[in-house]
């Protein structure tokens, strides 16, 4: 149950900072974030900051039990 709130958590992380640096126009180095077209709208992602947000929001929800 831990890591669905981590990835929860992982994928809130990734929009934000997603969208903080991609809408300047960088793509943030070795964070990959790149723009992708949903329909009229453009999603700014990375995955590499995605498993990484993961990562660290289910090793903070470990640590809290």
């Amino acid at each position: 149950m831990d890591f669905l709130k981590a990835v929860v958590l992982g994928a809130v992380l990734t929009g934000v900072v997603a969208v903080v640096i991609g809408s300047q126009g960088s793509s943030g180095g070795a964070l990959a974030i790149h723009a992708m077209a949903v329909g009229d709208q453009r999603v700014f992602w990375s995955w590499p900051l995605f498993l990484s947000g993961t990562g660290l929001s289910w090793g903070l929800l470990a640590l809290q039990r």
